[in-house]
């Protein structure tokens, strides 16, 4: 990970950096306000050598002797020998083994000096324990240093500094400890944060998909909440972000190769519930709104769902024409503006892979790239089972709808390396349920039609009829109403529609028209 990952790391998870290191925090003001105060109380004594002269040389043996001996005194502190007589001086009732727990002694490095340290939780007690152990040491070290033949020790220790109560407790340290909370509870989020993002392997953005693939995202869909009950957002809601998207999707489809377009293009997923079957119906209604002709076939012969979208029977379709029962022209349904034809999955066969595997099936997506200009084909996930690889042999290539977080990086790994295996041509990836963040340009656009005025106002102004709605589902064979009604509406749409009809078959939406279709001279 780079610097910018880490910095894009904390931003989408400083909720949990900042919720740990509060419960750090909490944890360290908990800990000071259970912890014992505790109290330190210092004396000092000061070790010398009796010289029997006054000499210079006397005087530098003693100091050397002195020196060298101070690191033993100084272990000496906390020995039985010097402790047992301060607890039975003081009437403590502790042993000596755990009174050296709260004593400690130190020297100055080139010094003869002794700091003794003695704690408690009575500040009291701590001085008198230190005063003690000075005077202790002192004893000790006179009987040890004490030669047999001489009634004095040449070696003396005199307290140059008495311990007094301290007023202040030396624990627990507040600021530190706050300190130290925070220290360990931002070292400790940032680490998890960064660990669950080296964890996490789930699809999220295309920067997830190009650590797994080459192919290009050739679109980005954006997540709505209320997808499962209205899937067909380009006919019921023309205008919203995601509606552009299917848009976007299709006119970035004529630009995967101008030399070889796909006439039959299969869309597949790796997992159930990616969206595949929503952005097929979406992708041909935009196709079919642009003038193409367009037959949209359920080829998932598992769970087949286009007919429930569109709201057509489909009962009859696909296996139907497939087991020679009735031809394309018997079950083919029209939908929308008659350029989109539906052929559903018909009754679900027992050996679907095979049925779509079979030359009948090959033979019938060349009948029907020769009457449309564009086949899609809704077909099952390719982890689970084979048929959209199988599939994807026989048709021009196919479109892999990867669901936002709805799988993980190996298992898209696993999707593409199946369309490789069998020699499938993958046009491109299409990024679905894509949360929308702060950083998406496109969410700060609002290009939407103005309001429409009422039927009242309008009424008033033209003198014309309003427009009737036209529900979704068949073809009916009066679209629009009479000129008679005076509808100047209608009469604008039917001239628009005139327009697209008389296009080339062979041209795909966004084509320049040619040069007869542009000058009407």
């Amino acid at each position: 990970m780079e610097l910018h990952d880490y910095l894009v790391t904390l931003r989408k998870r400083w909720v949990s950096v900042a919720l740990i290191t509060a419960l750090a925090l909490c944890a360290a003001v908990a800990a000071t306000l259970i912890a014992t105060p505790t109290y330190e109380a210092k004396s000092q004594v000061f070790v010398s050598v009796r010289t029997a002269g006054g000499s210079t040389s006397d005087l530098v043996q003693g100091s050397s002797f002195t020196q060298k001996q101070v690191k033993s005194y100084t272990d000496l502190v906390t020995s039985p020998r010097v402790l047992i007589p301060v607890i039975e001086h003081l009437d403590l009732a502790t042993t000596p083994d755990e009174l050296a727990r709260s004593v400690s002694s130190s020297t100055p490095m080139d010094t003869v000096l002794i700091n003794i340290t003695a704690s408690d939780a009575d500040p009291q007690v701590a001085s008198d324990v230190a005063n003690a152990v000075a005077d202790s040491l002192a004893t000790q070290v006179t009987e040890l240093e004490q030669p047999s033949d001489a009634e004095v020790s040449p070696v003396e220790i005199n307290t140059v500094r008495t311990a007094t109560p301290p007023t202040a407790p030396s624990s627990p340290d507040t600021l530190l400890n706050l300190a130290l909370g925070l220290l360990v509870g931002l070292a400790a989020g940032v680490g998890l944060a960064v660990l669950r993002e080296v964890l996490d392997t789930k699809v999220r953005t295309e920067v997830d998909v190009n650590r797994v693939t080459d192919t290009s995202v050739i679109a980005t869909i954006g997540y709505d909440v209320n997808a499962p009950d209205e899937p067909l957002i380009v006919q019921t809601s023309p205008q919203s972000h995601r509606a552009e998207s299917f848009r976007r999707l299709r006119t970035n489809l004529q630009f995967l190769d101008i030399a070889d377009r796909p006439q039959t293009i299969v869309v597949t997923s790796s997992l159930p519930g990616e969206g595949k079957s929503t952005t097929t119906v979406n992708l041909a209604i935009s196709l079919a709104d642009a003038g193409s002709r367009v037959i949209l076939v359920d080829a998932d012969l598992r769970r087949p769902s286009v007919a429930e979208y569109m709201g057509l029977e489909g009962e009859v379709g696909l296996t139907t024409v497939l087991i020679g029962r009735a031809t394309v022209e018997d079950v083919v349904q029209p939908w929308g503006n008659g350029n989109l034809h539906i052929l559903a999955s018909g009754q679900i066969p027992p050996n679907p892979s095979e049925l779509l595997g079979s030359r009948s099936m090959a033979k019938l997506l060349d009948e029907l790239a020769a009457e449309y200009d564009v086949v899609l084909i809704d077909t099952p996930p390719l982890l689970p089972v084979t048929d959209a690889a199988i599939l994807s042999k026989l048709t021009g290539g196919a479109l892999v709808v990867v669901g936002s977080e709805k799988l993980h990086r190996a298992q898209l790994a696993e999707a593409m390396g199946s369309l490789e295996t069998v020699g499938a041509r993958v046009l491109g990836v299409v990024l679905n349920r894509l949360a929308r963040t702060q950083g998406d340009t496109y969410a700060y656009y609002d290009y939407s039609s103005t309001p429409a005025e009422p039927s009242s106002r309008r009424q008033k102004r033209s003198g014309a009829a309003s427009l009737p709605q036209q529900r979704p589902g068949r073809t009916s064979d009066r679209r629009f109403p009479s000129r008679a009604q005076g509808d100047v509406a209608a009469e604008m749409i039917e001239s628009t529609n005139g327009v697209l009809a008389g296009a080339s078959s062979t041209r795909w939406p966004g084509e320049p028209l040619s040069r007869r279709d542009a000058d009407p001279r």
